[in-house]
């Protein structure tokens, strides 16, 4: 097939054309049509996000499983987890995966973007990226002088923490030695500490609702239904987009460039159905090499939790509001008054530890729920109880994205590799025993019943490994497939102004792009990723660059806490 530019009758043009309305797409069609200056075209396939089990924080369970506002993507059986398959949802829907995500903000750990530039990604140290953050954010809750926003378009506020088992969880940390954190997301990550989410008047602070929607009112802004096949080329230059609406297969036309903001899962198969990824791959789905790059779907990360389960023996967890006329006076009470425990997700506490001395920097990260409950919503037991959700960060293990076929609307193989790095297990298993150690502090007295699960029994390190084989889930924050990295690197994609390597008019501005994947959850750094993306596409000097210095426990070298 050729990406010549013989015959292009295009439907629409615009200067830019963004592919996404989601936590990338939404901030670089809003920084890139501030001004009125340029015109910006989005291209989403995904309809509305009106409607109450999006925007009630609380119904987070239901729109992550529904086809209407899921792309409905899963692994290939995964090797070292008994040849499951797992779930891998991505947000299909004005929005993207903001839209459908658990709302929990984190900004990752300073380190985390020190070590980014340090592999390549220059000028995206923890320094360089700080401002960002913070343009993006109003921070409601966050501590005074650490670099916490408070005038940008994305609400980040704290529950309420009414419920006693919040506080339990934090002071078991701290009875267990580890460090309190008044904010995780200002200098001090490492500890225990309330958690952040993107929650506004009761409403999910999706990036549509932050950036996409009030940005949409000016007349040079414009968003497309429609479904984005392949990028089209003159020659090496990127000049457009092959959309499909209905039967139909059409053109828009970038005047200056197109802009993938797809997803860690969309974004590589795009760049690949276009001629750019690894030759051999391409050839032998019959597609012409534009620019060959063997990174494209390489380097595929993602977290993976377990819940660690406890029954509750007082009766003030949230299993009391599971019957249906709960759930109603909950619903009303929320589509009346944006208020009561619709209004929350319900991860109101959280923490970042370290898994041994000589680690410098959290590598394992808990959200707290006073239920035990599973992600699609359904309780295990009948009763009363709390859990845990853990895992570690920095995995070293990674996987692939490949396509299934060259026909654009299949989905693609998605192969993350999870647990096949001998260390992925030893960690695991701290990780549970760890939460054995925390849920067994004094604070938990009042509260703690017999262990659900694993449940008392599962001791050994084989027994462990099977428990975990079994029931671990991912975290839902996949990321890398389009490295940024030196231009000399060959596994990198795009370089440090998001452009692919290799061709000209086309930037990546999505998680696909993280080197390494951060510490806890992505929204937060895909948003700021394209606020930062945005400034290089329209060649603006870069934000100062800031001289926070990051909180590191002095005892590191000797001590886990």
């Amino acid at each position: 097939m050729s990406h010549g530019a013989a015959n292009h009758e295009f439907v629409q043009e615009a200067d830019y054309v963004i592919v996404g309305s989601g936590s990338a797409g939404s901030v670089a069609a809003s920084r890139l049509s501030e001004g009125g200056s340029n015109d910006v075209l989005v291209l989403e396939y995904g309809g509305t996000d009106i409607g109450p089990l999006i925007q009630m924080p609380a119904a987070l369970s239901y729109p992550m499983n529904m086809a209407t506002y899921d792309w409905g993507f899963g692994t290939e059986p995964e090797p070292n987890l008994n040849n499951r398959r797992l779930a891998t949802p991505r947000g299909k829907v004005i929005g993207g995966s903001s839209s459908i995500n658990g709302m929990v903000y984190v900004r990752g750990h300073a380190r985390d973007f020190d070590h980014w530039d340090e592999s390549g990604a220059k000028g995206w140290s923890y320094a360089d990226v700080q401002p960002y953050f913070e343009r993006a954010e109003t921070s409601n809750g966050g501590a005074e002088g650490e670099g916490r926003g408070r005038i940008g378009p994305m609400h980040v506020g704290r529950g309420p923490r009414e419920n006693p088992l919040f506080h339990a969880f934090v002071e078991a940390g701290r009875q267990a030695g580890f460090e309190v954190t008044d904010d995780y997301n200002g200098l001090k990550q490492e500890g225990f500490g309330a958690m952040e989410q993107t929650i506004y008047k009761g409403r999910r602070w999706s990036t549509a609702n932050a950036y996409l929607k009030p940005a949409l009112r000016r007349p040079n802004l414009r968003m497309m239904k429609c479904f984005a096949q392949r990028i089209l080329f003159d020659g090496k230059r990127a000049i457009g987009v092959e959309i499909r609406r209905g039967d139909t297969i059409e053109q828009v036309h970038a005047r200056k460039e197109v802009i993938l903001a797809a997803s860690s899962i969309n974004t590589p198969k795009i760049l690949m159905l276009s001629g750019i990824g690894p030759a051999d791959h391409l050839r032998e789905h019959g597609i012409e090499v534009v620019a060959a790059r063997p990174g494209v779907g390489s380097n595929l990360q993602d977290h993976l939790e377990l819940y660690i389960q406890q029954t509750c023996i007082q009766p003030i967890t949230l299993y009391s509001k599971l019957n249906l006329f709960s759930k109603a006076l909950i619903g009303a009470q929320w589509l009346f008054f944006k208020t009561g425990l619709g209004a929350s997700n319900q991860f109101e506490s959280a923490a970042f530890v370290r898994s041994r001395p000589g680690i410098e920097y959290p590598d394992i990260q808990y959200h707290f729920l006073p239920v035990a409950i599973r992600y699609d919503g359904k309780a295990p037991l009948e009763e009363h109880g709390f859990q845990a959700h853990v895992g570690p960060m920095r995995s070293k293990s990674s996987g692939t994205i490949r396509l299934a076929s060259a026909d654009p609307l299949e989905s693609p193989k998605i192969a993350f590799n999870y647990m096949s790095h001998d260390d992925d297990w030893a960690e695991f298993r701290h990780c549970i025993r760890l939460t054995r150690e925390i849920f067994g502090q004094q604070a938990f007295d009042a509260y703690r019943g017999d262990e659900i699960s694993p449940g008392a029994h599962v001791q050994s390190d084989e027994e462990l490994d099977d428990y975990i084989r079994e029931h671990v889930e991912s975290a839902y924050h996949p990321c890398g497939t389009a490295k940024m990295g030196a231009e000399d690197d060959p596994m990198a994609v795009v370089d440090p102004k998001c452009r692919v390597i290799g061709v000209e008019g086309l930037r990546v501005i999505d998680t696909s792009i993280f080197p390494r994947i951060t510490n806890g959850n992505l929204n937060g750094p895909a948003i700021m990723t394209a606020e930062k993306a945005s400034d290089h596409i329209l060649e603006r000097a870069p934000l100062p660059r800031s001289n926070l210095q990051p909180w590191i426990n002095p005892r590191w070298r000797e001590s886990d806490r």
